[in-house]
C-alpha cells in the first residue's frame, strides 16, 4: 500500500492546525467581545464554509486561484508557478474550509470567560490587544486545544474542496480521502480498507480528546 497520501494528509492537517489559529483567534475574539456594524453578516461569512457544499466552495476557490484571477496571477508572478493544483492551493483551501471549525469553538471558549477578568484588565490599563494575549488566551487553553484537535481531524478527511483546487497529483495533492475514492473506483478494496482503517482511530481519538477538553461531555 502506498503511504504517500497518508503522509500528505498528515502534513496538510498539521500545517492547517498550526496556521489557522493565527487567523481564527482574532476573529473569534472580535465576534465574542465586540459590537460593530455588520457583525451578523461577518459572523455568517465566517460560518459560510460550514454549510456550503464542498464542491461549491472548491469551485469558488478554483476560480479565485486561477491564473487569470488576481490571486492566482499574483502568486505566479511571485513564485513563478501556478497556484492551482499545488500543495499551496490545497493548504489555502484547507484553511478556508476549516475556518468556522476553528472560530466557533474558540468563540465559545472566549464567551465562557469571566467578564470580571476583562474588566480588571481594563481597569489596570491593558489595551484590548494586551488583554487578548495576557488574559483571554491563557484562560481559554482547553477551548483552543479542542478547536485545534477538531481542525486537525477535519483536515484529514477533506475531499471535495481538495479535489477541486488540487486535483489528484501523486506525491503533491493526492490526499488520503482522494486515494480511498480512487481505490474504490479501481476495485482495489483492500487499499481503500487499509487507508480507511488508518484514519478511523485518529478521528476517534480526536473526538475523545475534544470531549475530555470540554469537561467530559459526550
Amino acid at each position: 500500500m502506498d503511504l504517500t497520501p497518508l503522509i500528505i494528509s498528515a502534513k496538510l492537517a498539521l500545517l492547517t492546525t498550526l496556521l489557522l489559529p493565527l487567523v481564527a483567534a482574532p476573529i473569534a475574539y472580535a465576534l465574542a467581545f465586540f459590537r460593530f456594524p455588520g457583525k451578523s453578516v461577518a459572523d455568517a461569512l465566517v460560518s459560510l464554509p460550514m454549510v456550503l457544499p464542498p464542491t461549491v466552495l472548491g469551485f469558488a476557490l478554483l476560480v479565485f486561484m486561477g491564473p487569470r484571477a488576481p490571486m492566482g496571477a499574483a502568486w505566479e508572478s511571485l513564485f513563478g508557478e501556478r497556484l492551482v493544483f499545488s500543495f499551496s492551493a490545497i493548504l489555502l483551501a484547507s484553511l478556508t474550509y476549516n475556518l468556522p471549525f476553528a472560530v466557533q469553538p474558540m468563540r465559545a471558549a472566549f464567551e465562557k470567560l469571566d467578564r470580571r477578568l476583562l474588566e480588571a484588565a481594563a481597569v489596570l490599563g491593558l489595551s484590548p490587544t494586551a488583554a487578548f494575549f495576557r488574559v483571554v488566551l491563557p484562560n481559554s487553553i482547553p477551548g483552543l486545544c479542542a478547536a485545534s484537535v477538531l481542525v486537525f481531524a477535519h483536515s484529514l478527511g477533506e475531499f471535495g474542496v481538495i479535489l477541486m483546487v488540487g486535483g489528484s497529483m501523486p506525491g503533491t495533492t493526492k490526499v488520503a480521502s482522494i486515494a480511498i475514492f480512487e481505490a474504490v473506483e479501481a476495485l482495489r478494496y483492500s487499499d481503500a480498507l487499509y487507508l480507511s482503517l488508518a484514519l478511523i482511530p485518529i478521528s476517534f481519538l480526536a473526538l475523545v480528546t475534544i470531549n475530555r477538553l470540554n469537561g467530559g461531555r459526550s
